[in-house]
């Protein structure tokens, strides 16, 4: 691409990947604040309209990656539906053993356990998703700024 990139198109480019970080502070900002900046400047330069599609293709792209990660739990959690019904399972034998002030815990009765392996593998997963989205967004904002026509990895294309 031996077209040469202007200042203000570098810089509309920068800021148009450095918005999704708007998410923090602003729901669905990552989406809303690349959006705007994309549609209002996509017709008069090629650079910002390539870096806008990108931005917001990997923005949606991690949204369905975390989607699919939380998603995945749902057989975990319906296994144990049944456990939660029977009165056993939170400890209460009879309703006299709320009167003793006997408390104590062992982990032979902690029937949550089977709980923590699916929560944990896709808190493990939604945390590299977190990472993965700040250290290519940082990557796309440097690149573009330094004129660099930057492709994000992982990104299904859904604006082309």
């Amino acid at each position: 691409m031996a077209t040469t990139v202007t200042k203000h198109e570098r810089n509309l480019s920068a800021i148009i990947h450095a918005s999704t970080f708007s998410k923090y502070f602003i729901p669905f900002g990552n989406f809303i604040l690349p959006l705007i900046l994309w549609t209002a400047n996509k017709n008069q330069h090629d650079f910002v309209d390539y870096n806008g599609k990108q931005a917001l293709n990997f923005q949606i792209s991690m949204l369905l990656y975390a989607i699919i990660a939380g998603l995945l739990t749902i057989p975990f959690f319906i296994g144990v539906f049944p456990d939660l019904f029977d009165w056993h399972f939170f400890g209460f034998r009879k309703l006299s053993d709320l009167n003793t002030l006997n408390i104590h815990f062992d982990s032979d009765d902690f029937r949550f356990g089977r709980l923590f392996w699916p929560l944990g593998i896709s808190g493990i997963f939604q945390v590299a998703l977190t990472v993965l989205n700040i250290v290519f967004t940082i990557l796309a904002t440097i690149r573009t700024n330094e004129g660099q026509y930057f492709k994000y990895p992982f990104t299904i294309k859904f604006i082309k």
